[in-house]
């Protein structure tokens, strides 16, 4: 960090001898004004922010203490050395209240000022160097807040409070909006039971990492949400009456499927909304996209954007309704919501004719597929057990067998759900967030804001959940991740 000089003196000889004889380059300084009056340095001052400033005291026109004055009007930071006759020391007291930082008696003994001005500027560097560390932490505590409040109204379980978190400046509710773009790895459910738990870790890293820098070389404002186990959304901002150029949009997504299938090998099904989705919209138009994905013959391969409109009537919306319903109650572990929402599911389908699966079946696949990865994501099932279910969900001939699978996957889901404690349910959000974040900045403060409980209990928990501290847990899975692309990748 290159250090702003400003040199305040009427004499031009001192001024002269301040540049030439103090090693500015070797203290990693350069001067960025000279003035002869404190008028003249308060524009310099305006227009540089230097961060050290020698003045003297007495001078024409405007003197050192009334340029101080003036100066703290608009800049507290800049540190001030006052430079005095001996005549003049009794002006010192009266500067005190400026913050000056030091003073110097002429003439000047310039080794001794030399030696204060390298004092000085080690301060300077080190409290600048503190206040970039607190702002990048409240820029990352900030970033976890707003993408939490994101998440929790993408996946409706919000409490509605989250306003305040979007956004310091002048974003809000009524004028933020997004386009948003629905990734799903191909086939996930199935290949996730094939994956050991560190292959799991290492493809979901790997296709996050390709996701947030793809949109963060294209320099658009945007948050990246892992939604669940091979699923992210992605939000790029905008504040309407600006709206999104749908091709654009297209091409965003399209170069990222070509990535990923390019680095990864890995096929990938998105789905995109480029039209301006307002706060109050999100979780809908996630879970439209969501269906749409599943539904569509043609996900495979492509980006597609589907039209938001309702397919089918109000017959097959009541069946989305309740559908959504049901995993909402599961997520918020609400056993009357859900299991109501299941009664109503089955009394739908049970209505039907056996000969419509064909046109039922896929919508019943989905229900499958959403429950299976919601509970894998809740902790709630094994990879065998899944298998299991998978085995069954192939076998079922009708919809009567396949609404079995259903409800015995509910029941299954609700039991696991009630027993788990809280502090287990806490950890189980605590080792998801890490599991997301692993290559970014992690903090005991910042897991434990991100939980809404304080930084000594979290640790407490920690320890007793996982049976060692935060740090070596985090140190541990990064050293595996490390050891994962060494094998598996080309990085060095």
């Amino acid at each position: 960090m290159k250090l702003k000089i400003l040199l305040v003196d009427d004499e031009i000889n001192i001024l002269k001898n301040l540049q030439a004889v103090v090693p500015w380059e070797e203290l990693n300084a350069e001067i960025v004004g000279l003035a002869k009056n404190g008028e003249v340095a308060l524009e310099l001052a305006r227009e540089h922010r230097p961060h050290l400033i020698l003045c003297d005291i007495r001078m024409p026109v405007m003197d050192g203490i009334a340029f101080l004055g003036a100066l703290r009007e608009f800049d507290s930071d800049a540190e001030v050395m006052m430079m005095t006759g001996y005549q003049d020391f009794s002006y010192v007291r009266s500067v005190i209240r400026y913050e000056v930082r030091d003073y110097v008696l002429k003439p000047i003994d310039y080794e001794e000022l030399t030696r204060t001005i390298g004092r000085l500027a080690a301060g300077i560097r080190e409290r600048n160097a503190e206040r970039q560390t607190i702002q990048q932490e409240w820029r990352q505590m900030y970033r976890l807040a707003y993408e939490k409040a994101l998440y929790d109204l993408l996946v409706d379980i919000g409490d509605g409070t989250a306003g305040p978190f979007l956004k310091l400046s002048v974003l809000s509710e009524e004028n933020l909006a997004f386009a948003m773009l629905l990734i799903d790895i191909g086939d996930y459910s199935k290949r996730d039971i094939r994956w050991d738990e560190r292959e799991r870790k290492l493809w979901n890293f790997a296709v996050r990492n390709i996701v947030q820098e793809h949109f963060a070389d294209l320099e658009v404002p945007h948050a990246v949400l892992q939604v669940r186990g091979g699923e992210w959304c992605v939000l790029v901002e905008r504040v309407p009456p600006e709206s999104f150029d749908r091709n654009e949009c297209a091409s965003w997504a399209e170069n990222l499927r070509r990535k990923i299938g390019l680095y990864l090998k890995l096929d990938t099904r998105m789905a995109l909304h480029p039209v301006p989705v307002p706060l109050d919209r999100l979780a809908k138009t996630y879970k439209h996209l969501q269906r749409s994905l599943h539904l569509s013959s043609g996900a495979e391969g492509s980006v597609i954007v589907p039209e938001f409109r309702r397919v089918g009537g109000e017959e097959t919306q009541r069946l989305w309704d309740r559908i959504e319903e049901m995993v909402t109650g599961l997520k918020r572990c609400d056993r009357r919501r859900t299991e109501a929402a299941l009664r109503e599911l089955n009394e739908s389908f049970r209505r039907l004719p056996d000969g419509s699966f064909e046109r039922i079946g896929p919508i019943l696949h989905y229900v499958c597929l959403h429950l299976l990865r919601e509970m894998r994501a809740m902790d709630v099932i094994g990879r065998d057990e899944e298998a299991e279910y998978w085995s069954q969900i192939d076998c079922s001939p009708g919809i009567r067998e396949t609404l079995a699978i259903i409800n015995r996957l509910i029941d299954r889901s609700i039991d696991s759900v009630m027993k788990k404690k809280t502090g287990d349910v806490l950890m189980l959000a605590a080792k998801d967030y890490i599991e997301r974040n692993l290559s970014s900045d992690l903090s005991i403060d910042l897991l434990a804001d991100y939980l809404g409980i304080s930084g000594s209990y979290f640790s407490l928990l920690f320890k007793q959940h996982f049976g060692e501290t935060f740090v070596e847990y985090v140190t541990r899975q990064r050293m595996e991740m490390a050891k994962s692309l060494l094998a598996l990748s080309d990085k060095t």
